[in-house]
């Protein structure tokens, strides 16, 4: 009976140690999630000011309104030329910003039957199914009360956003359900980042001076020689005698594209490293009107 009630004992013993480990764990897991959250709120915190001081900085800057005085396209380019890589501290976090015009590429929310002949035509182009342009419609016209998308996206992706292409990482989303539904891997021969424009805006032109190679192609339904060749020049071009387009090529450009030569709107680019962590920030500034938009956060 004595041994019973010690072995009892022993084992209550066991089970309070037991709770008492367990508590213990827990709640230095909670410490652990508190200090992080903290440290990642204060790092957030840290962007916002980094941000807010950035913008400061570009509004005061004498260089970027010389850029656009007289708009000179010579001279913005000049601008973006030498002030396209920043690296420098502050109060202890590096930081590396890059700077490019916002207007180099075209916006998939601006699609329209020419533009959407054109896309096909470019991505046919590169081996592409036609079906993949369908399945972009439909994550840019919004939400179909009949269900009437011409794909099953969103059956598999049901909270999908469909109102224009948001980000890179919409876009994988919809890559990735081309790639398995049809069992293709061509759209790796793309880089769309360097094709679209992510976001809501439609109300803007592509900048002649900084179309990409993508862009080129896409527009003119050219060879990709002839569009590295017209976006090589970039920089100083004024006017369309200038690119030396063909009758053809021209009529496509003029007819279905908003296009300009002097956009003064460029693209900031931050990665910010602090204490281990890493973050990536993006926003466009309109240097003549002095503000910032189209603000992106990746942590």
């Amino acid at each position: 009976m004595k041994h019973n009630r010690s072995a009892i004992a022993l084992l209550i013993t066991l089970m309070f140690v037991i709770v008492i480990t367990v508590a213990i764990a827990y709640g230095l897991k909670q410490v652990n999630d508190a200090t992080k959250i903290v440290k990642e709120e204060n790092f957030l915190y840290q962007k916002s000011i980094i941000v807010e001081d950035i913008l400061n900085i570009l509004k005061n800057s004498p260089e970027l309104q010389a850029s656009v005085e007289n708009n000179s396209s010579a001279n913005f380019f000049r601008l973006l030329s030498q002030a396209s890589f920043i690296p420098f501290e502050y109060e202890g976090i590096e930081i590396f910003l890059s700077m490019k015009s916002a207007r180099a590429k075209f916006n998939p929310a601006m699609l329209d039957e020419p533009k959407v002949t054109l896309l096909r035509q470019y991505l046919s182009n590169h081996n592409v199914n036609s079906q993949y342009v369908d399945i972009l419609l439909d994550n840019i016209r919004g939400i179909k009360e009949d269900n009437s998308y011409n794909s099953n996206i969103f059956d598999e992706n049901p909270y999908l956003f469909r109102d224009y292409i948001a980000s890179t990482k919409h876009l994988e989303i919809i890559n990735d359900y081309y790639t398995k539904e049809y069992n293709d891997n061509s759209l790796e021969d793309i880089d769309f980042n360097a094709l679209f424009y992510y976001g809501s805006n439609t109300n803007i032109s592509i900048d002649i001076n900084y179309a990409t190679p993508e862009v080129w192609e896409f527009m003119l339904n050219c060879s990709r020689n002839r569009a590295e060749f017209l976006s090589a020049g970039g920089g100083y071009y004024t006017s369309f005698e200038d690119l030396n387009l063909n009758d053809d090529e021209k009529e496509i450009l003029t007819k279905n594209f908003k296009s300009s030569f002097f956009e003064p709107i460029i693209e900031i680019n931050l990665e910010i490293t602090l204490n281990g962590q890493h973050s990536k920030m993006s926003f466009e500034y309109d240097i003549k009107k002095k503000k910032g938009s189209n603000f992106a956060y990746e942590i």
